[in-house]
């Protein structure tokens, strides 16, 4: 016999396998939430559809939704996962082990036999009839390293084998083995057949041409009824293999059902192509198969030997893919925070500055209730560089009010407030680089004996290391006298502070303006040296040459002193209302934004609200105001501007330039002495000529009410 009438040996194109991300992150989520360390199988779903491109062959692929879902939600079927022309479903069974040994060490080839043993008995029971996909039914054997986010995993698509192989005769592109007639017809039935919900999905038919050249597709299922007298059959299927002289894999199954099931020996079969979603004729190939039923497999428990673990780079082995980059839960939680900043910058606000963003240092000084509603407002804003300073611990009644903290922060005492606070924001955000001190702010009118005093100038030390080392420092403590340190050092070295206070209906946020020398002082290098007189003009002048903005002393014609001492119950305790903290924390840092954001800084001018004054309000996050003073009794809120004093007890340069020359022995006299700030500043002398200006009253009342003006 010739060669031409023999064939050669046919050949398949073995199936190619695809895992998407959403799969593994779905397996993650079983793993951990359900399965355990239950190792049992698993059934899932595989997805491919014909080839589409003439240089590229689609592979098997796993989704998010090729696993089961869970039994506890009520999930229903996915949407175009059935009669979708892009996914044939096939099924499978994934068997995911518990470490890397039990995954080498899988008795494959029995898995793989038990996979075949199913496919040969859908065949003889006639299921492969009813549900074709069921020939291609697939195996996974998977290790999930969720501690390095990494997975071992292996596919095979069992094949049954023809034992002696098939031959092919006469392989060829379709559009050369059709009439015209025939090819316009074939390709008009396929279309319809891709595009009809009830068969888009099928991946094995009949195609009868009948003598007059008209072609129908036909179910496995109604073989008898498409015989007929001059009718070319053929058995088609969806191939996923784009090589002009090779079958997909499908075909092998497809060739082992024919010759068990109809007995046939020679097989004419259409590999059916598509070429952007309708049939490709000169893509597709149509061939005549030469079969030999085996002997063996008349014997319904002899089960044939099967071929088909998937090779990588030609050889048996296993793949290994990594995930760590984007299945890490730091990393999704940084992906999943910037989401919403990466929004606004898309669709509202182009110059938003992530970047700065995530990269500033912020100091809290107070971890109540507005240090908690601030640093939580931080990370929305995308800020990842946290410091909060407190010495406080967590009292019962802190927890409603103060949101970083719960009842296990109470017990025993209760923990400092500094550390549980670190640690609550690190389970909000693990990626968060916060640090959480404990430390008190010394403050002027509380005396310390001689004992304590190398304790309290340790502490200024460290307040004064801290708020050089940081960017923006927010003042959030409890008392108006904790504030004045970090106020005096802010101004000493330039840096942007930020103010929140309550009342019990009523809040102030403001910005503190530039120091009086504009420039970063350290304290080593100048506190021997002298200031020139002539700097203390700039106390009210910036780089600008305009009017400094005051800080939270500057309106103050006393210095601050001991607010604590001699309190009754309701004046030990912070009382305001609940909705007031979260209001005046939430324009805290928006003050922050808004000044990281203006081309001029620290030294960017007050602006009002509908107004040009100091500026411009064409900013892209809007106006930048000086101070916000809202009233919740009033549901109100107004901005205002208050400008640099010179007797200012905080901010002025006399102040400044003392504490440059004196340093701790400065801030210890500030501390031990109630009235010499006052002295310093000039405000006792003030009080003094306030007291004695007296205002000579004219009695005369004429009774004209034109002369009073109501206030």
């Amino acid at each position: 016999m010739s060669t031409s009438e023999t064939g050669s040996i046919l050949q398949f194109a073995p199936f190619q396998s695809a895992v998407d991300e959403g799969f593994w992150h779905r397996l993650s989520s079983l793993k951990l939430n359900k399965l355990g360390i239950d190792d049992s199988p698993i059934p899932i779903t595989g997805y491919y559809s014909p080839c589409s491109h003439s240089q590229v062959s689609n592979p098997l692929t796993l989704l998010a939704e090729s696993l089961p879902p869970d039994p506890n939600e009520q999930v229903s079927e996915p949407a175009g996962t059935r009669g979708n022309r892009y996914r044939c479903s096939v099924p499978g069974i994934l068997y995911n082990k518990n470490t890397l040994e039990d995954f080498h060490s899988l008795d494959k080839p029995s898995l793989l036999k038990a996979e075949a043993k199913k496919i040969w008995e859908d065949i003889n029971m006639g299921k492969a009839v009813e549900d074709s996909a069921a020939l291609s039914r697939f195996l996974v054997i998977s290790f999930a390293d969720l501690k390095k986010w990494s997975f071992h995993y292996w596919f095979a698509f069992p094949a049954l084998v023809l034992d002696p192989p098939a031959n092919v005769v006469n392989l060829r592109p379709a559009s050369q083995w059709f009439s015209l007639e025939e090819a316009e017809s074939v390709s008009a039935a396929c279309n319809e057949w891709r595009n009809t919900s009830l068969t888009a999905d099928v991946p094995f038919f009949l195609l009868a041409i009948a003598s007059d050249s008209h072609a129908t597709l036909w179910h496995l299922r109604d073989y008898e009824a498409c015989q007929g007298d001059g009718h070319k059959l053929l058995f088609g299927f969806y191939d996923p293999c784009h090589l002009p002289n090779n079958p997909g894999w499908p075909l092998r199954n497809f060739l082992a059902l024919i010759g068990s099931r109809w007995n046939l020996q020679t097989v004419n079969f259409f590999c059916y192509r598509e070429n952007r979603g309708f049939a490709d004729l000169g893509l597709s190939l149509v061939g005549k198969a030469l079969i030999t039923v085996p002997q063996g497999w008349r014997d319904l428990q002899c089960i044939p030997n099967a071929v088909g673990w998937e090779l990588k780079k030609g050889r048996k082995a296993s793949r290994c893919i990594s995930l760590a980059k984007s299945m890490d839960p730091t990393r999704l939680a940084i992906s999943a925070a910037d989401l919403n900043l990466k929004l606004m910058r898309w669709r509202a606000l182009p110059s938003l500055n992530l970047d700065i963003l995530s990269s500033i240092k912020c100091l809290l000084l107070g971890a109540g209730t507005l240090g908690c509603q601030v640093a939580r407002m931080l990370l929305a804003w995308g800020v990842r560089k946290i410091t909060l300073v407190d010495y406080g611990r967590v009292a019962m009644s802190n927890p409603l009010r103060q949101s970083l903290y719960t009842l296990d922060d109470c017990l025993n005492g209760g923990d400092f407030k500094a550390t549980a606070a670190i640690k609550s924001l690190k389970r909000i955000f693990p990626a968060v680089e916060a640090e959480g001190i404990v430390m008190a702010i010394p403050m002027p009118g509380h005396p310390v004996s001689r004992q304590e005093e190398d304790s309290v100038l340790d502490d200024c030390r460290r307040l004064h290391d801290l708020i050089n080392s940081h960017d923006f420092i927010f003042l959030l403590t409890d008392t108006r006298e904790s504030r004045w340190l970090p106020t005096l050092l802010c101004a000493n070295a330039n840096k942007i502070s930020i103010n929140a206070a309550l009342g019990f209906d009523s809040f102030l946020v403001m910005r503190h303006g530039p120091g009086p020398f504009g420039s970063v002082h350290d304290l080593e290098t100048e506190a021997g040296s002298s200031v020139s007189a002539d700097m203390d003009n700039l106390n009210i002048t910036d780089k600008n040459e305009g009017q400094r903005l005051g800080c939270y002393f500057c309106n103050d014609v006393v210095a601050p002193i001991d607010s604590t001492a001699n309190r009754t119950l309701d004046q030990q305790c912070t009382v305001t209302r609940p909705g007031l903290a979260p209001i005046a924390s939430a324009l805290a840092v928006e003050l922050l934004v808004g000044i990281l954001h203006h081309p001029k800084g620290i030294f960017a001018k007050a602006e009002l609200e509908n107004s040009n004054y100091g500026g411009s309000s064409e900013q892209p996050l809007g106006i930048l105001p000086h101070q916000i003073r809202g009233s919740l009794s009033q549901f109100s809120q107004m901005t205002l501007v208050g400008h640099s004093s010179n007797s200012c007890t905080a901010c002025c340069s006399t102040v400044v330039s003392e504490y440059r020359k004196r340093g701790t022995d400065f801030l210890l006299q500030a501390i031990n002495h109630p009235t010499y700030l006052e002295d310093l500043t000039g405000l006792t002398e003030l009080m003094k000529s306030a007291n004695s200006f007296k205002l000579d009253w004219d009695d005369e009342m004429d009774g004209d009410d034109d002369d009073f003006v109501e206030i």
